[in-house]
């Protein structure tokens, strides 16, 4: 292991964390094909997830840029050697893998590949992943492997650990997925209810201005403009249950894409000019993605349905591991200390929750015709 800077037990420990600190299976994939690569200070290293069709449902890789990536498009279904070791479920040691007989090419994008230590992630009979690692950085034997029998046994290690945390990860997943529909339902309840009691309250009040007209014009006016406050409520109602169960299209599109792409339909959609600016962000975990979203969806839909405002400037750059979300407009702003009151109407206390739920912290700052800003911290992952 000589040739490995972070070898030791030091260096093992810290990748175990790093595959445990999340709960996410995309982060978790990608934590682990990022702690073997460093750990065993290979060039490359790949992970793919089994669908049930012989090939590949996810793959994850580490060290090929995005522009790489893009550059050698979707991977075949059946993939030579990669596809042999789902088939197979066994560990595989090669001094250059281009003269395996399973070698099927690759496309002229792809980086080139030589000494190759490929292993099945197994759940005890089930095997839930394919740990590849590629181009060794040391020196190398005529004709022989980079990677040692250690460096087997040491990867062996790493995969059963990944393959606790990549279990942990999807055990979470479908709990939240449970939670998520046991949510959804319990929205459509308190969305039945609300815009029921709505409509009904309209459908009276419509009546009881119908009846008014001819005999008392002034009261049948007051009996419309209810009218109207009970359609803005009713509409509010719907955007506010809306919101909650339409998914992002973070997994897609990442948080940087997803907030640009509404950013702009926001701003052709309202008079107010909303504009977006972005500075060196990285990945964050998907719950972090998640919460700063629904706050600058919250942010903005009070900055242009409530301030008043003429602009509306949304920011997200990089802090350290983590990420700063501002969200400010030129609107009338309102007193802080009347916050409590003011806090339900605005969505101050759901957008507390949200930051506070992944970790991170919410501050608000206004004064009456001065505008607002919200900012929004994660920590990162």
């Amino acid at each position: 292991m000589s040739h490995r800077p972070g070898s030791g037990l030091a260096a093992v420990s810290t990748a175990l964390l790093a595959m445990s600190r999340h709960l996410e299976v995309r982060d978790v994939l990608k934590t682990i094909v990022a702690s073997a690569r460093e750990l065993l200070d290979a060039e490359y290293a790949a992970l793919g997830v089994p669908d049930d069709h012989g090939g590949f449902a996810q793959f994850v890789v580490d060290g090929v840029s995005d522009a790489q990536w893009k550059a050698i498009g979707p991977l075949p279904r059946q993939h030579g050697i990669l596809a042999a070791m789902l088939r197979d479920a066994k560990t595989e040691r090669l001094a250059d893998v281009r003269k395996d007989p399973r070698f099927e090419g690759w496309p002229s994008a792809h980086p080139d590949m030589s000494d190759f230590l490929g292993l099945p992630v197994k759940d005890g009979d089930e095997t839930i992943g394919a740990l590849f690692l590629a181009n060794k950085r040391c020196p190398k034997p005529d004709g022989g492997c980079g990677f040692t029998a250690e460096d087997e046994e040491l990867l062996s290690i790493l995969a059963q650990h990944a393959a606790i945390a990549l279990t942990n990860a999807r055990l979470y997943e479908r709990s939240r997925e449970l939670t998520i529909t046991e949510e959804r339902s319990r929205l459509a309840h308190e969305l039945h209810d609300a815009v029921s009691q709505k409509l009904f309250s309209l459908r009276l009040t419509a009546q009881a201005a119908a009846a008014l007209v001819d005999r008392d014009p002034a009261r049948a006016k007051g009996e419309l403009q209810q009218i109207a406050e009970l359609a803005a409520e009713a509409a509010d109602e719907l955007r506010a249950a809306v919101v909650e169960l339409r998914p992002a299209a973070l997994d897609e599109d990442g948080l940087v894409n997803t907030l640009r792409t509404q950013i702009q339909v926001l701003d052709r959609a309202h008079t107010a000019r909303v504009t977006f600016d972005t500075r060196g962000i990285r990945a964050l975990p998907a719950a972090q993605e998640e919460a700063l979203l629904r706050v600058a969806q919250e942010a903005m839909h009070n900055a242009l349905r409530h301030s008043g405002a003429g602009e509306v400037d949304v920011v997200l750059v990089r802090r350290g591991q983590g990420a700063v979300l501002s969200v400010t407009d030129n609107g009338k702003g309102f007193d802080p200390r009347t916050v409590r009151r003011a806090g339900r109407h605005l969505g101050l206390v759901s957008m507390r929750d949200r930051a506070s739920g992944v970790g991170g912290r919410l501050t608000v700052e206004s004064a009456p015709g001065k505008g607002t800003t919200i900012e929004m911290e994660v920590p990162g992952g």
